[in-house]
């Protein structure tokens, strides 16, 4: 099944053109959706979950029509904003019981059985007692992913799911992600790099509303692949190296700028060749260099 996006249109009230003209086509799996902060990353995804209306375009997933039937793809449809409320003292297996019944599972050992699943899924099951409001940022992001697997779905949207975790709950839950994104699409929203490299290998960039960049993740570092050269230069230096040269970007690498440059001749004596990497594919673009 595939999920068609065309010429999506959408601006605020405040004149803000989130989204500009935005088609895509992404088939099953994991796809990546990666921008800056304000890129309209959110927009979309708020848009595709039926939360807001598109100004004009449109969204078909298999033979739903998404912006004229969002019933029909709220059955389908798992959402895992990037913030989400809980209720106070309610446990993760109430709290899950109680939006299945919502979601029309009326039957209570079907449900027992589904949210026991679930919560052996996401490594839940012994804290399935506890408040969801005690829980930490990465059981409460797994719990996230418990509630929008409930009734099987066949899409899934996660925006900025790993923002605020640490390293290990991060790893758990690009493993949870990586195994439901296997039969059905999923869709990860972020402006985290990293995300996109470990789990997608499909991908867009997105940027001030536009789509810059939409196809394999492999694909995208070819169009860079011998022509980025890094080395460290002085503080003091860097203003004069920005002015010089295509500098997809820097960072501070003990205490000194090390600067990433896009060129397809070599460089002078001091630059050496690096390997490219998905994080110099998102500046290149975002900084217009390819």
């Amino acid at each position: 099944m595939q999920l068609i996006i065309t010429n999506l249109q959408k601006t605020y009230s405040n004149g803000v053109h989130a989204l500009n003209d935005v088609s895509l086509t992404i088939d099953t799996g994991l796809f990546g959706l990666l921008g800056p902060n304000g890129a309209g990353k959110s927009s979309l995804m708020r848009t595709l979950a039926t939360l807001q209306n598109a100004d004009s375009g449109t969204i078909q997933f298999g033979d739903i029509d998404v912006l004229n039937n969002k019933d029909e793809l709220r059955k389908v449809l798992g959402y895992l904003p990037q913030e989400f409320g809980v209720y106070p003292k309610t446990s993760a297996i109430d709290l899950l019981d109680h939006l299945a019944v919502l979601k029309g599972f009326n039957k209570l050992n079907e449900r027992k059985d589904m949210i026991d699943n679930l919560l052996n899924k996401v490594n839940l099951y012994e804290h399935r007692k506890k408040n969801v409001s005690s829980y930490s940022g990465g059981m409460r992001q797994r719990f996230g992913i418990a509630q929008c697997l409930i009734g099987t779905p066949k899409l899934i949207i996660v925006d900025e799911p790993t923002a605020g975790l640490d390293p290990g709950e991060r790893n758990r839950f690009y493993n949870i992600l990586s195994e439901i994104g296997e039969n059905i699409i999923v869709i990860l929203s972020t402006h985290i790099v990293q995300d996109v490299h470990v789990l997608c290998p499909q991908m867009a960039i997105i940027n001030q509303g536009k789509l810059l960049y939409s196809g394999s993740t492999d694909d995208t570092l070819k169009q860079i692949k011998g022509k980025v050269w890094e080395r460290k230069v002085e503080k003091s230096e860097l203003a004069e190296y920005k002015e010089k040269y295509q500098i997809i970007s820097d960072k501070l690498v003990g205490g000194k700028p090390h600067i990433h440059v896009f060129s397809d001749n070599k460089l002078e004596s001091g630059f050496s060749k690096t390997e490219e990497n998905l994080e110099d594919v998102f500046f290149a673009k975002i900084n217009q260099l390819i």
